[in-house]
């Protein structure tokens, strides 16, 4: 008998498996079948909608806490999806015997988030669970924003475009990684948490044709997915992916790919060529956006394919995550 393995949270293959061939296949609808970070419900004003459930731990670490995330990760969706956030809900399943002052802390983070980026809290719900049915705090979130006039999505994407990233790779994996397994780098790694939404206000532009945040399975996930989604292939330019040398360092030592490391404060960003060197540029002058780097372009070829350009001039394929990278990133 089959059953839910830690392979099915990653974010990677095996989790898309089961997202088709479960949850679609039971719940498929015109609004959930649109498979990207929110989706876009019809009204006298188009609507964005998006949930998510933060598990991660440890709930405290370098560069934020599970509130924090919780906020960014919602915002993100929304962002990255062509919406302007509004409002948030906010669902906690706690654990017997969580101290109070962690989780004011946690609350405290959650509505300095928020005002950050200008979103409000307008509902939320509270559970606690018996010592040992949780792991301290577990929380839910629900995302609503509006369309105005960035159409993005993988639909628009053609060949010619180019792919840009607002920052480097793989920052948010490695702090977790180190905060759990106590390890020490040199430098060491402040998860990139953020919210991205006055970032994407600042560089948007007609041409930018998708968004995405590259959080659960990385980079090379997410643009497999987009990949597959448009039915274009993309090609990766290795010496030009923005890596922190204390990650790239991080990876070395471990034998970790930063292209499949979360990241919690990036959105890549497909775009039109012709604007593409403006909206880098726009990119770079917001704090967010100053290592904002472009690793590669749109082909037409295979549909679904990434490919990596190495600095020996070779080419390799990048699929999607396999298995379990890191558990319990987000």
């Amino acid at each position: 008998m089959e059953r839910i393995m830690m392979a099915h949270g990653s974010g990677g293959r095996v989790s898309h498996e089961l997202i088709q061939a479960l949850f679609q296949k039971h719940l498929g609808n015109m609004y959930l079948d649109q498979m990207n970070d929110a989706t876009v419900l019809p009204g006298n004003d188009n609507i964005a909608v998006t949930t998510d459930s933060f598990v991660i731990s440890p709930l405290f670490f370098r560069g934020g806490n599970i509130g924090k995330l919780a906020v960014c990760g919602t915002v993100n969706d929304l962002a990255v999806s062509g919406a302007i956030p509004q409002f948030l809900t906010l669902a906690l399943i706690l654990e017997e015997g969580l101290p109070i002052r962690d989780l004011e802390e946690i609350i405290e983070s959650v509505a300095q988030t928020a005002d950050q980026a200008g979103v409000k809290v307008v509902c939320g719900d509270t559970k606690v669970v018996e010592r040992g049915n949780a792991d301290k705090i577990f929380i839910n979130t629900t995302g609503i924003g509006y369309i105005t006039n960035r159409l993005v999505g993988p639909k628009y994407i053609q060949p010619g475009d180019e792919i840009l990233i607002t920052g480097t790779i793989g920052d948010h994996g490695i702090a977790i990684l180190s905060e759990r397994e106590g390890l020490e780098f040199q430098t060491p790694v402040l998860s990139d948490c953020a919210p991205l939404n006055r970032l994407i206000d600042d560089f948007y532009l007609p041409g930018v044709k998708c968004m995405r945040d590259p959080t659960r399975g990385g980079v090379a996930t997410t643009l497999n997915e987009l990949a597959q989604q448009a039915g274009v292939s993309m090609i990766l330019e290795e010496e030009k992916l923005p890596l922190l040398p204390s990650v790239q360092g991080a990876c070395g030592m471990l034998g970790l790919e930063p292209l499949y490391l979360a990241n919690e404060g990036k959105a890549l960003v497909i775009a039109a060529a012709e604007v593409a060197e403006e909206v880098l540029s726009k990119m770079k002058e917001h704090p967010l956006g100053r290592f904002a780097a472009k690793i590669g372009r749109v082909e037409d070829g295979k549909p679904g394919l990434v490919l990596l350009d190495t600095p020996l001039g070779g080419k390799r394929i990048v699929g999607m995550l396999e298995g379990e990278h890191l558990p319990r990133i987000c």
